[in-house]
């Protein structure tokens, strides 16, 4: 199955908080995008896995995703290794997408920088064809996604290119909302975190009010990108 757009995130919920409002427009647009959750965000303070799995599929339906996967790498323990890059080229190869949407560059959650460090090697080292793997008994192709994106998560970061996402913000905070046990709930029993506060989810809409302000739109996503973006036209920027 060729995708148009796979997303590669350490935890799930990590590509609705980053990016769901463009993955959702994209798939409005046509196009066919991917998500895969390096973990099950075992580790995680509230709910359990197997609540996490419903959530994430119940997300997943929010946005429209063609696919969801997990490569069920341990939540916290992960590392950016041989054998774990291997896993993401596989998957790579798999559906050769065209776009990566990958974890912000840095953030407070080291996983989140040490997933964004392993997806950005392995798109690389994908397109190596002297770098064997085989799915389901047949020895895959290189194939290298044209660019990487970097969505931005509780450290600000700077964005390189911000996207309009006024029309799809409610379905945003929607599959937000499907990880009921993760955010705030004021009839929840489970410990207080740092996402779980009422005061995260007005940070999510401030700051897509506040990358919505730098494009002139009501609300925005940004991203980093690891080369300049190129247009044929002026007024693609616009």
């Amino acid at each position: 199955m060729k995708l148009d757009i796979l997303a590669i995130s350490a935890h799930p919920d990590d590509v609705e908080l980053g990016s769901a409002g463009t993955v959702i427009g994209q798939v409005k647009k046509g196009n066919k995008v991917g998500v895969i959750d390096l973990t099950r965000g075992e580790m995680g303070t509230r709910g359990t896995p197997e609540i996490r799995d419903a959530e994430s599929a119940a997300a997943a339906k929010i946005m429209g995703l063609t696919l969801r996967g997990n490569t069920g790498f341990r939540d916290v323990f992960f590392k950016n290794d041989e054998a774990h890059q291997l896993e993401i080229i596989k998957r790579i190869r798999q559906y050769q997408p065209e776009i990566i949407i990958t974890n912000a560059v840095k953030d407070r959650h080291p996983d989140h920088a040490r997933a964004s460090e392993l997806v950005s090697q392995a798109c690389f080292m994908a397109g190596l064809r002297k770098i064997e793997t085989v799915f389901e008994g047949e020895k895959q192709s290189e194939w290298r996604p044209k660019v990487i994106y970097h969505f931005i998560q509780s450290t600000y970061v700077e964005p390189d290119i911000v996207v309009d996402i006024s029309d799809t913000f409610d379905d945003k905070m929607k599959a937000i909302k499907a990880y009921g046990t993760q955010f705030y709930n004021p009839d929840g029993s489970e410990p207080e975190t740092f996402i779980s506060s009422p005061q995260f989810l007005q940070l999510i809409e401030a700051r897509a009010v506040e990358f919505g302000k730098t494009i002139g739109v009501k609300y925005g996503e940004g991203f980093t990108v690891e080369r300049f973006p190129g247009v044929r036209n002026l007024f693609d920027l616009i």
